[in-house]
């Protein structure tokens, strides 16, 4: 009598609870601002913003922090300066250089081709032309890594896919497949 008593109370809460859903009414939200953002003023105005409601430069002379600056323009100035008085501050060793042909592989490859020799598959295909090879080119570790900072002619800047370090490293990479191809 009592399992009866109970599989009917369990029915009838079932019917209670299913019966009054209406899916055109949603239930009770939780956190509503979760689904419904509120707007707030970026900057309200105070006393902290001498010159309005913009947020404030950093005090001149500061620098983020991990970023190391670059001392050479980007000018033909500065690629001459880079070339004749930039060297790697990395030690030449097969980790440094392995790094550096792996992110060759992924960044540099498709136009220069895997031996340097500037017959990648975007140049085989003839979307880029005209890129020369390494041993066609009088380059030094400083010309690399600041055509890598900045560009030059057709090639755009890397300095935003890859790091210091890691321009260093590809720029060990490319020094050898020069050295590679002029033998």
């Amino acid at each position: 009598m009592n399992r009866v008593i109970n599989y009917c109370f369990v029915i009838i809460t079932c019917l209670v609870m299913f019966s009054c859903f209406d899916p055109s009414k949603p239930n009770y939200q939780y956190f509503p601002n979760m689904y419904e953002s509120v707007g707030y003023e970026t900057y309200e105005e105070s006393s902290a913003f001498s010159n309005g409601i913009e947020a404030q430069l950093p005090v001149e002379g500061t620098i983020s922090r991990g970023w190391i600056p670059y001392e050479f323009q980007d000018s033909n100035e500065g690629y001459d300066l880079a070339k004749t008085n930039l060297l790697s501050p990395l030690e030449k060793n097969e980790q440094n250089l392995s790094q550096g042909k792996e992110l060759y592989t992924i960044y540099c490859a498709v136009c220069h081709g895997s031996k340097g020799d500037g017959q990648g598959i975007l140049t085989k295909r003839e979307k880029f032309l005209g890129i020369p090879s390494y041993a066609d080119r009088d380059i030094t570790e400083g010309s690399v890594y600041h055509v890598l900072m900045y560009g030059r002619n057709l090639m755009g800047s890397h300095s935003s896919q890859v790091d210091a370090k890691e321009r260093w490293q590809i720029t060990q990479y490319v020094m050898s497949l020069r050295e590679n191809l002029v033998k």
